[in-house]
C-alpha cells in the first residue's frame, strides 16, 4: 500500500487506522522494510514515520483477516477522507 495524503500517517490518520484496526479479532500489522508494528496503536504507527509515497506492507491473520484488510485498504484508497 502507498500512503498517497499529503500530511502521511500524522495522528489523526494513525488514530483513524488504529480506530479501524481495533473493530477486527484478527491481528492486524503494518509496517516499513522489516519492521512491522501492531495496527492498533496510534504510537507505533506514527513510529513508522510514513510519509507521502511511503511504501507500507500490510498483514492480518485471524478470523475476520480479510475484512480488516479490506477496511484499512480503503482507508489508504480514501486518503483517510483528508483530500
Amino acid at each position: 500500500m502507498e500512503v498517497k495524503n499529503r500530511l502521511g500517517l500524522h495522528l489523526r490518520a494513525a488514530s483513524t487506522l488504529a480506530k479501524t484496526a481495533s473493530k477486527f479479532a484478527s491481528q492486524v500489522m503494518i509496517g516499513r522494510g522489516k519492521t512491522l508494528t501492531n495496527a492498533k496503536s496510534v504510537t507505533g504507527i506514527i513510529m513508522l514515520g510514513a510519509g507521502i509515497g511511503s511504501k507500507l506492507k500490510l498483514r492480518a491473520e485471524g478470523d475476520d483477516a480479510r475484512e480488516a484488510v479490506k477496511a484499512v485498504q480503503a482507508l489508504f484508497e480514501n486518503r483517510f477522507g483528508e483530500e
